[in-house]
């Protein structure tokens, strides 16, 4: 008894990614996607690996990864398992991109994080036994 693997057409593919059907196309021109086509129609087919893959494309952009690099370790993923290597050694180069450019997000937020408090600080009620006029005519001069 064989498995049939469900297939998805090009819309049901944009559903389920979260990519526009011309995303899809220029992932295909670019050779990042290699859809099946149905014999009879010639139209693309998509199947469960497809969406996988995508979703780790989308990951990959999301962190920056150029196309070029995604589409270099698409052609090495392609080759087999002769490429490991080579895919793991662009995938740690790549972390650690993410990972420096998490760290300088990091400084960022707590440079904002240290004005916010800042001006919190400044705008603070007056304590209860300082004269309110007095806190009033500071702040308004």
């Amino acid at each position: 008894m064989s498995v049939m693997q469900e297939l998805y057409t090009i819309q049901e593919m944009a559903i389920t990614s979260g990519l526009s059907e011309h995303t899809l196309r220029y992932y295909e021109r670019f050779g990042l996607l290699t859809p099946e086509r149905h014999a009879s129609s010639g139209h693309r087919r998509y199947s469960q690996q497809d969406i996988q893959w995508v979703v780790f494309v989308k990951r990959l952009r999301s962190t920056a990864m150029p196309l070029a690099q995604i589409k270099r370790y698409a052609d090495l993923l392609r080759q087999g398992d002769a490429t490991i290597a080579e895919r793991q050694r662009l995938l740690e180069e790549h972390k650690l991109l993410i990972e420096a450019n998490l760290r300088e997000v990091q400084q960022h937020l707590e440079a904002i994080t240290f004005k916010i408090a800042l001006y919190k600080q400044q705008h603070a009620p007056p304590a209860s036994d300082e004269p309110v006029e007095l806190y009033a005519k500071e702040t308004t001069g």
